[in-house]
Parts: C-alpha cells; structure tokens; sequence
C-alpha cells in the first residue's frame, strides 16, 4: 500500500469555537462514477489515479459547500475548508480520496447540527474546473487533468460516488 498525503498547516487551538473537525472520502480514483454528476451531461465519470495525485494540491484550502436538502453542490453557501488530502493507492485497481477539515460551527450552527443529526447518511462530491477527458463520446468520462476548486457535503444517496462518507469529529 501506497500513501500520497498532503495537508495544510493549520495551528492548533484547544477548544476553538469555530472549528469542528470533520473527514470524509470525498471520491475515488480509477472507478467510475455509480452515476452522472451535475455537470457531466449524463455521462458518468473516473477520474484516473494519476490526475488525481496531480491535483492533490489545488484541493488544499478549498472551500466545503452545501445545500439545505443535502441534495447537490450550492457554490454559494461556504461552511468550511479542506486542510488535508490523503490518496490511498491500494492493491486493488481503485484508490480512496480521503480528505479532512473544519466546518466554520460558530458561523453555521444550524447545518452542523443538522450534520450531526444525518450521521452515517453523509456523503460528498468533489468540484472541478480545467478537466481534460480522453472521450467526450465515451459513456463514462475519463479525466485524465483537472484542478480541484471544492467539495460538498451531500446525502450519500445523491452523490455520483456511493463509497463517499463524511463524518463530523
């Protein structure tokens, strides 16, 4: 087993009243998608193990978004940041994307109760921008370069990725 880590230094503070801790997978490499995400016109979706050690970088610091229903992506409503990013290359084929961060508590007190509240019921979905794919045509798009520009936290049931998780801490 192999590990590519990445995370961002964040200073601890005991007991700080805007960070609740949270992890999550937030996708996986090298499988398919389980079905079409938003912006995919249909086509399902895996995002190859190698573009996503590339773009480990540009996942750092970025935002966590979510929607009030826990249905889809909300770009507009920001509640929390990824500080850490871990691919973990197995023997098998596909590779989990484990991330880890804060939720901005203080600032949203209502979606992280309503987040404790959903426990085991979570999921998330990755955001991505400057995405090359081996076969526009092809019914499961293969990307083999992109930039990370977010997550969001969603019911486990909407995502495109049923393996996906989050949890608070």
């Amino acid at each position: 087993m192999q590990w590519e880590a990445m995370a961002l230094a964040m200073p601890e503070v005991k007991d700080h009243p805007n960070r609740r801790g949270f992890r999550g997978i937030l996708t996986v490499a090298n499988a398919p998608s389980d079905r079409a995400p938003s912006g995919a016109k249909g086509h399902k979706v895996m995002l190859t193990a190698e573009a996503t050690e590339r773009a480990l970088p540009s996942l750092l610091g970025m935002a966590v978004d979510y929607a009030p229903e826990l249905d889809r992506h909300d770009a507009q409503r920001k509640v929390g940041i990824i500080t850490s990013a871990d691919l973990r290359r197995g023997t098998g084929q596909a590779h989990r994307l484990d991330v880890g961060g804060y939720l901005f508590e203080r600032d949203f007190p209502e979606v992280v109760d309503e987040m404790s509240r959903r426990r085991g019921e979570l999921g998330m979905s990755y955001e991505i921008a400057d995405v090359r794919v081996v076969d526009t045509a092809a019914p499961v798009w293969v990307a083999t370069d992109f930039k990370f520009t977010g997550a969001a936290v969603l019911l486990r049931e909407k995502a495109a990725y049923q393996a996906t998780s989050m949890e608070l801490m």
